[in-house]
């Protein structure tokens, strides 16, 4: 457990490492209270949000997916995850670098500001935890990551696709995964989609695990369709909270029923340690639409997720042996 410590750590903390305990009502807002850091020099793992939700195609709001995803880790802070043998934050240097910044008024550069941000992150060397926004930001965010890591295992988490037939430089948050295969920014051979329930009669050579499909099968042999899939081929990892079903998370704007619960999800992820993830997002929280907090807090649990995933990826810090 964490020491108390005086309140506002994250403008006041002088460490990238360890747990933090302050007020979960009160202080100045980060994710997991992570310092705040735009020093990048020594740090493994930066959070970064992106408030966009000009590319969606229904209810907006997920701009406020950001702050209200910091808000709900306040209450996560304190400790390390409940079945975690390890706290990831003892093992990385992880800090929270503030929201991507961008001219709403001028959407066309929007991409290439988020592309730039998450070039900035990467170019120092530190692995990204991007918060969103709507599910477009993938897209800018794949193409920083392919440019340092070369063409990419996608594992993706969603109600929908969004491998939908799009135009030349649309800003759409279901065309996004259409061009990026089409560019050669992921590998459809090596990707695999979890939770999808609409229609899209092309699959472009994903390996889809439905959410009937999860739901009839199982926690266990979708991890094992997973591990097999990707292999060892470096990972993007995104998580639309949409992929949960409405009653675990309807602060969304585009939800659909017959989701995954939060358990299975959850479940999901912790099966996937020791796999070559190199980025992270988690979007489309949309708190206008929550209640009592449980899709914001749901988006905080994954992303507190991803950075035990991180810390068990072959070289990392807790690695399996």
């Amino acid at each position: 457990m964490a020491k108390r410590q005086a309140g506002d750590q994250a403008f006041v903390a002088t460490e990238n490492k360890g747990a933090v305990q302050e007020h979960t009502f009160a202080g100045a807002l980060s994710f997991l209270r992570r310092r705040y850091s735009k020093d990048l020099s020594d740090v493994d793992l930066a959070v970064m949000g992106v408030p966009f939700d000009l590319a969606t195609t229904n209810r907006p709001g997920a701009r406020f997916g950001p702050q209200a995803v910091r808000a709900a880790s306040a209450i996560m802070a304190w400790a390390r995850p409940h079945g975690l043998p390890f706290d990831p934050r003892d093992l990385l240097s992880i800090v929270d670098t503030g929201d991507c910044v961008f001219d709403p008024f001028h959407p066309a550069t929007v991409p290439d500001a988020i592309e730039a941000a998450a070039r900035r992150v990467l170019d120092a060397g530190a692995a990204l935890l991007s918060i969103g926004g709507d599910h477009f930001i993938s897209y800018p965010l794949l193409k920083a990551h392919a440019a340092k890591h070369g063409p990419l295992a996608l594992l993706h988490f969603d109600a929908h696709s969004d491998t939908w037939t799009g135009e030349e430089d649309d800003i759409n948050h279901g065309t996004m995964f259409w061009h990026a295969q089409r560019e050669g920014l992921i590998d459809p051979a090596c990707s695999v989609q979890v939770g999808i329930r609409t229609y899209n009669a092309e699959t472009h050579g994903f390996t889809i695990l439905d959410a009937p499909w999860v739901h009839r099968h199982g926690i266990d042999d979708v991890i094992a369709r997973i591990r097999e899939t990707l292999g060892n081929r470096k990972i993007y990892l995104t998580f639309d909270i949409d992929g949960l079903d409405p009653a675990f998370a309807p602060g969304t704007g585009t939800p659909v029923v017959g989701g995954l619960s939060t358990a299975q999800a959850l479940g999901i992820l912790r099966g996937l340690q020791g796999l070559n993830f190199v980025g992270f997002d988690v979007v489309e929280v949309a708190p206008a639409y929550d209640s009592a907090q449980i899709t914001a807090l749901a988006a905080a649990q994954i992303g507190f997720e991803f950075l035990a995933l991180y810390a068990t990826r072959p070289g990392g810090p807790q690695a399996p042996a």
